[in-house]
């Protein structure tokens, strides 16, 4: 497991400590809670990025909800 330190300002420690009651979770775990709300975010724009190339090569396929359901 790494540790790492991490460098507050006044306002940003009490955005930290306002997040932290708010939350009701340690300072630690809304970091880390952070960390992969960003990352899911970047994958999330990934797989955007990926259909918008397949639907401008009129790649793409759409289904009708019933469709789906019925299967």
């Amino acid at each position: 497991m790494g540790v790492i330190s991490i460098r507050l300002n006044k306002d940003e420690e009490k955005i930290l400590k306002k997040l932290s009651e708010h939350f009701h979770e340690d300072k630690s775990a809304l970091v880390k809670k952070s960390l992969h709300e960003l990352y899911e975010n970047i994958s999330d724009l990934d797989v955007i990025k990926k259909f918008e190339i397949k639907e401008r090569r009129n790649k793409t396929t759409f289904y009708a909800a019933e469709d789906i359901l019925k299967t």
